[in-house]
């Protein structure tokens, strides 16, 4: 794989740390339970965000662009990371956040990352759920170019083969670590939304033949939709790499049990998975993403999923900073 043929702008605090959480194994009593700490990269409190935008930062820079569109939810912690970065690097960013739980509480409109966004200098325009948002970003692009301005054009989640590429970095730094630690791993379990960060991981890893299994814990699609986007970026993924065909459809897996009442929207599992990781191991997960991804994996440890004795390792995607916006999902909590 021809990584080294992409620019890349070097700002993850790797590699992040893999560490064993013996206060969930024992309270599951299933696997041993790993936790890779991507919510440990840097830039803006961190997150899987900051890996995938080392290469599309390094991608804008190339173009000569001065301005960085990017959208998201309203508690998107990828603009969040993109606005931070941008600032670092001296850049204009115009953020579109889309309105997708409806949800008017104040904590939710205006704190946690939507704080952070307008700290970070950002202009941010709101916009109504279920507005085509690439739509919107062009049309915004053309606005300012139309002003003299360099616009380049950030997916949201930073999910496109070259932001994918951040994740095949990753892929290789936990081969890395399962070596040198002695770690036979079952699998990697995650949570999946906007499909770069797990087409990024298989990719990497069929790309290796490390032969890990990637599960994503779906947060917004269902099981048919999410499979298949992550399987098509994949695919993408491993052909910019120059490794066409190494990606197989069977590598591709998504449990989408776990999305609720839809993207962002509160669930009973999401709030005890958060609650368990802060009182068992003294780590944070997001209300959005990894907090529902650690409920999935907790839910199939406890059906008996994954067995006792088995190592199974969840990458932290990060966003903690989101619960801030979701204080009032926690409020009935009681000290243990």
């Amino acid at each position: 794989m021809k990584l080294t043929h992409f620019p890349r702008i070097r700002i993850t605090h790797g590699p992040t740390p893999l560490e064993f959480m013996p206060r969930l194994t024992e309270a599951l009593g299933g696997p041993n339970l790993y936790i890779k700490r991507d919510d440990c990269t840097g830039l803006g409190t961190g997150g899987n965000k900051t890996r995938k935008l080392e290469f599309l930062m390094a991608d804008a820079a190339q173009q000569g662009a001065d301005t960085i569109i990017t959208q998201g939810a309203t508690q998107s912690n990828h603009a969040r990371q993109t606005v931070a970065i941008a600032a670092k690097m001296g850049m204009k960013c115009e953020i579109l956040l889309e309105d997708r739980t409806g949800s008017t509480l104040a904590e939710y409109k205006q704190s946690g990352n939507v704080f952070l966004d307008h700290l970070y200098g950002a202009r941010v325009q709101e916009v109504p759920g279920g507005t085509d948002m690439n739509a919107a970003m062009a049309k915004l692009a053309d606005e300012l170019r139309a002003k003299g301005q360099k616009p380049y054009v950030i997916p949201g989640g930073g999910s496109n083969a070259l932001g994918a590429l951040g994740y095949v970095v990753c892929a290789l730094e936990l081969v890395d670590q399962f070596t040198t630690q002695g770690l036979d791993v079952s699998c990697l379990v995650h949570a999946t939304g906007s499909a770069g960060t797990q087409a990024g991981l298989v990719a990497g890893f069929e790309g290796t033949r490390s032969q890990i299994p990637v599960l994503g814990i779906g947060v917004r699609a269902a099981k048919e939709a999410q499979e298949t986007n992550v399987y098509n970026l994949a695919v993408k993924t491993a052909e910019l790499l120059g490794v066409p065909g190494a990606v197989s459809r069977a590598s591709v897996m998504a449990n989408c049990d776990y999305v609720g009442g839809g993207y962002g929207v509160p669930t009973p599992g999401m709030v005890e998975a958060v609650t368990m990781l802060a009182r068992l191991e003294g780590i944070l997960l997001d209300p959005v993403y990894s907090g529902k991804g650690m409920a999935g994996l907790i839910d199939l440890c406890r059906k008996g999923h994954f067995k006792k004795g088995q190592n199974i390792v969840f990458l932290h995607t990060g966003g903690a900073v989101a619960l801030y916006g979701y204080m009032q999902t926690f409020k009935d909590l009681q000290p243990n």
